[in-house]
């Protein structure tokens, strides 16, 4: 496990990376090959809100910048399956203009598309979900005062103590175990 990376992530540096990134159809091709495993343009289409075609388009796209890659075959050799290259990515604006404008257009795209989920969450699945899962779910707003060091060693203790969860085989969770989606939002505020 790289000390600097514990969960993995694929990083992007590269500011046409970010920007191809920060599509809404290629964020959501990703997040689904993600979460549900290798699938052809044609499988993921309906859920990313494209065709087949233009689905195949972006995924070549990401391709290009190794976000994905081609996955084993099916049963059916003549579909091109894709996957997932990393579990996640990761970025960081940078001070230059092009890496900085890349880094939030990917930012917005990524807010923009997190957005609902907790609404979603609350009205969709929290009903449904048994009382001790109802009790783990939610969320917390804590706000505390760091220096940018300190900011920083926190989000690497949280990244450390979850790389164990992330990188365990599924062979390896626990009989209850359910998928968990943990969103971390870091929001420095402004001057008052």
């Amino acid at each position: 496990m790289n000390p600097e990376n514990p969960l993995g992530d694929v990083e992007l540096t590269d500011p046409r990376a970010m920007r191809a990134l920060a599509h809404p159809v290629r964020l959501a091709v990703l997040e689904r090959l993600n979460r549900h495993g290798a699938a052809t343009a044609s499988e993921l289409a309906p859920h990313v809100g494209a065709t087949p075609t233009v689905t195949s388009w972006h995924l070549r796209h990401l391709a290009e910048f190794g976000l994905v890659r081609d996955a084993e075959p099916g049963t059916d050799r003549r579909t091109r399956r894709w996957e997932a290259v990393g579990r996640g990515f990761r970025f960081a604006p940078t001070d230059d203009g092009e890496g900085g404008a890349a880094a939030r257009a990917l930012s917005q795209q990524m807010f923009l598309r997190s957005a609902d989920l907790p609404t979603r969450w609350i009205t969709e699945v929290e009903p449904g979900l048994p009382t001790e899962w109802r009790r783990l779910g939610g969320l917390a707003d804590t706000r505390v005062v760091l220096s940018p060091a300190e900011l920083a060693e926190l989000a690497d203790a949280v990244e450390r103590l979850l790389a164990p969860y992330v990188h365990r085989d599924a062979g390896d969770w626990p009989a209850d175990a359910r998928p968990v989606r943990l969103m971390r939002y870091t929001l420095p505020e402004g001057e008052e």
